[in-house]
Order: structure tokens, then C-alpha cells, then sequence
């Protein structure tokens, strides 16, 4: 499997040609792999080392301070996952791993707030790091706009609109997670698995890795090939709603976290998730009198609540 590394650059500048370049190669590496780095990015070397110690910052808090805003106390999601609160992978126990999630926050007054959008609501935060939500909600954004700016490659690709997927992040389901793995000695000769083999549930996932490496991605012959980390660079992939959106052109492709040296280990995937009722059927150039849509409709939503019920032991207990 290739994984190609893909400079996005012209994607920012007024060349049609050299856009449309862009977007064909973000097509194939989509239909191939479902995997590509990307670099020509605006996101500085500056900021993300800002963000790495933010998150390492919070990893340091007392646990007591940690579990004061853990996820299970957040009626949408928000807050801290203890170690092995997250499942990926239900053939193993859970993932070694400790995590940090935001996203839009919202005003528990809000009128998108309610039962029939539960995803929706305010960010859970720690009291003792200074400038904490700034930096978080600052971060956010940024990400946001890259993952639209990425979007519009594939719109371009598959013939839309440059912008048809703007106007449905108005109100994104968008995640930035901060994702600490602690250092784990191999036992009995066998290295831990850090995040279990899994499909990432949206639209296209952004990742920064820290300089420890460890993911892996399934190749199609069912072999685990590394994606290393590549100096001011991020991973994407495809998530299993695009995968549904476009009828199976982009491949969401199975990958975990590996750790072969046990050490301690950083990442901040950011995950690019539309508003809550954004239809998701099929796009019209992605299907013909041949190829007829495989997905019922669904809102995008009702797709993420589904995931996370499937992958969350809390959330099974909620719904029960």
C-alpha cells in the first residue's frame, strides 16, 4: 500500500489547474487507500507545539482534577475518557489510552440543544491550566477550516461545487481530541496495542503524531503497514460516513495504534464531523442507473450517536 504525501499549498492560491491537481491526487490516494499526508498546510510548527504541551499539561493533572470533568458526567460526549474507557476494536479489551475531547460549544440554552440532538452542548474544561479553553477553541477552528479547505479538493474532484460542503459545518460536530498513551512495557515478549484496529466513524479524520510513531494501516491483503510520522506534515483518512456519502468510492480503512518501543506517546487526531442534520444519502454523482446508492439516508447525527453506542461502554449502559 502507498501512502502518498500530498503538498495542498495551490489548494490556497487562485490556479484552477494546479487545484484540480491537488484534488485528483487527494481522489486517487481516496479510491486507493483512503489514507495521504498532506503538507503546504497553514497550520505552524509553532502551534502545534504550543497544542503538544497543552496536552501534555493536562495529562499531568491530578486524576482527581481529570475525572472532575470526565466524559461520563458530559451529556454530549465532552470531557476526559479514562484509560481503557474507549473499545475500538470489540475482539480486545480496552485501548491503552487516555483522552481529552472538545468541540463547538454551546450555551446550554442553545436552541439546537435537545433530545433529538444530544451531540450538541457545552465543552467540559480544567480549572487550573490557564487560558485552557482559548487555546482549545482557537485550535479548533483552525482545524476546522483545513478540513473544508481538504473537503473542497474532493468536491472539485467529484465534480461539485469547489464549496458544496461549506454550508454544512455551520453548526459542525467537528472533534479535537488530545490522546495521551502511557509508556507500557512489552510482557511476555508482545508489544500493546494502543488503539485497537478499527474504521473512524465521519467525514475525514486530521491527524498529528508525535515523533514516536506507532500507527498502523491494513493493506488489502489484511497486513499492517506503518505510517510513520513526517515532519510538519498530517495524516488523513477517510471516515465511514464519507465512505457511505460518496457509495463506496473513498475507502475508510482500518487502522490502529502500535507501539513496538512501549513508549510514551502523544497525538491530536481532529476529527471533521458536519452539523447534526446533514443528510448523508449518497451524492448525486456518486451513483448511476448502474451503480444505485448501497446506504439508506441518514442524517450525520443519527450516524455519530450509532457509532458512539457502538464503541462506548457508558453509552451502552445509557441506552440499555
Amino acid at each position: 500500500m502507498n501512502i502518498p504525501l500530498i503538498n495542498i499549498s495551490s489548494l490556497y492560491s487562485d490556479n484552477t489547474t494546479e487545484q484540480m491537481e491537488v484534488a485528483k491526487a487527494i481522489d486517487t490516494a481516496c479510491r486507493e487507500s483512503g489514507f495521504f499526508y498532506i503538507q503546504g498546510h497553514p497550520i505552524s510548527q509553532a502551534r502545534i507545539r504550543e497544542m503538544r504541551a497543552l496536552s501534555e499539561a493536562f495529562f499531568a493533572l491530578p486524576e482527581a482534577e481529570k475525572v472532575a470533568i470526565d466524559i461520563t458526567l458530559s451529556n454530549n460526549h465532552r470531557g476526559y475518557g479514562r484509560m481503557m474507557a474507549e473499545q475500538l476494536d470489540p475482539e480486545h479489551p480496552g485501548d491503552i489510552k487516555e483522552t481529552f475531547d472538545m468541540a463547538l460549544n454551546l450555551p446550554t440554552d442553545h436552541p439546537l440543544i435537545g433530545p433529538d440532538r444530544p451531540l450538541y452542548g457545552p465543552n467540559q474544561y480544567p480549572q487550573s491550566l490557564t487560558d485552557f479553553q482559548q487555546k482549545m477553541e482557537r485550535h479548533y477552528w483552525d482545524m476546522l477550516e483545513l478540513g473544508k479547505t481538504i473537503l473542497s479538493a474532493l468536491a472539485m474532484a467529484l465534480g461539485l461545487e469547489k464549496r458544496f460542503f461549506d454550508d454544512k459545518f455551520a453548526h459542525p460536530l467537528s472533534v479535537l481530541r488530545f490522546i495521551h498513551y502511557p509508556e507500557v512495557a512489552p510482557q511476555a515478549g508482545k508489544q500493546h496495542i494502543g488503539a485497537g484496529a478499527h474504521t473512524d466513524y465521519g467525514c475525514i479524520t486530521i491527524l498529528w503524531q508525535d515523533e514516536i510513531g506507532g500507527l498502523q494501516v491494513q493493506d488489502t491483503r489484511g497486513e499492517w503497514i506503518d505510517a510513520p510520522p513526517i515532519e510538519d506534515s498530517f495524516v488523513i483518512n477517510i471516515g465511514n460516513m464519507m465512505a457511505r456519502w460518496s457509495n463506496d468510492r473513498y475507502k475508510s480503512t482500518a487502522h490502529r495504534v502500535f507501539s513496538p518501543s512501549g513508549e510514551e506517546r502523544y497525538s491530536m487526531p481532529f476529527f471533521v464531523e458536519p452539523d447534526f442534520d446533514t443528510d448523508v444519502s449518497c451524492l448525486d454523482n456518486c451513483c448511476s442507473a448502474d451503480t444505485p446508492p448501497k446506504y439508506e439516508p441518514i442524517s450525520a447525527g443519527d450516524w455519530m450517536i450509532y457509532c458512539f453506542n457502538n464503541t462506548y461502554a457508558y453509552r451502552d449502559e445509557e441506552t440499555a
